[in-house]
């Protein structure tokens, strides 16, 4: 089956980020001259995802604004302003769809919002915090790996050490290529609970079946209904495919990220790129 829909949890309250989220969803902030969650929708769109659901919370209406009409804008814009177009472009992009999640219960809860939406298909999960940037889309990769393998897919990358216990941990065994089989994980493992340096970052695709084990998984790490825990279920039992993707990934919830994706990007911007480089280069020497 094809895979058109795709869901982005994006009801966090981006405490890691205060105080800039205070009256901003931290999915907005921008990244050079466009937001953060923009970059995940257009990924969407490249993979062939034509329909697509924001789960957001109280606060976040800028977000359905800026995938909204702007007829004021639009007016003010002349038909050969270089903006108008993109203004157009933005609102036009797929059929984008809102649903607020009314308590914060965890990532699950929130993909667990989607089930109206996303029926009896597998669909694809872009979380609001992670930005990727590559030539390849990195949820197309996983579309491309559901397609080959019909089974769950998680988009992974190995992290250090010292940070695992704030991610996820696998249990994989090597396929072939970039793929591997995942027969386990556990949410923010302790030290003696690690079972890779591999993690689920930011992408999956998932098959209908989720929605039933979600409703079933207790609350874990935090006191939230992690998708980490239900995926596990659904790895124990069918197994699902890990797809270590192309492509850096930037943590939007987290400051350093949030610098590192304005000053890459920005260097390979089309307009300010050149003189972001030599200002760059100025500034350190300066150092």
């Amino acid at each position: 089956m094809k895979i058109t829909k795709a869901v982005i949890p994006a009801a966090g309250l981006g405490t890691r980020v205060l105080p800039a989220t205070k009256s901003m969803p931290k999915e907005m902030l921008p990244i050079v001259d466009k937001p953060a969650i923009q970059y995940i929708v257009e990924e969407a769109v490249a993979s062939g995802i034509t329909d697509i659901l924001i789960i957001t919370n109280r606060g976040k209406g800028l977000i359905e604004d800026h995938f909204d009409r702007a007829p004021e804008l639009e007016a003010r814009l002349s038909d050969s302003h270089p903006m108008h177009d993109e203004m157009l472009r933005i609102s036009r992009m797929a059929n984008i769809y809102f649903i607020r999640q009314k308590e914060t219960r965890g990532l699950g809860h929130a993909v667990h919002c989607a089930r109206s939406f996303v029926g009896n298909e597998p669909f694809a999960v872009l979380y609001g915090d992670d930005v990727i940037i590559g030539d390849d889309p990195a949820c197309g990769q996983l579309i491309r790996a559901y397609e080959r393998f019909g089974k769950g897919i998680l988009g992974v990358k190995e992290v250090p050490p010292d940070t695992i216990s704030r991610y996820s941990s696998l249990k994989v065994e090597p396929i072939c290529e970039n793929y591997f089989h995942c027969t386990d994980m556990v949410e923010k493992p302790a030290p003696d609970q690690v079972l890779s340096l591999y993690s689920v970052l930011g992408r999956c695709v998932l098959p209908p079946e989720i929605f039933d084990i979600l409703a079933q998984t207790p609350p874990g790490a935090g006191g939230e209904i992690q998708l980490t825990d239900a995926m596990r279920t659904l790895a124990q039992s069918t197994g699902m495919v890990a797809v270590d993707f192309t492509g850096t990934r930037y943590d939007m919830g987290n400051k350093l990220g949030i610098l590192q994706a304005t000053v890459e990007i920005a260097l390979r911007h089309p307009q300010v790129g050149e003189d972001f480089r030599e200002y760059l280069k100025g500034f350190v020497k300066n150092l």
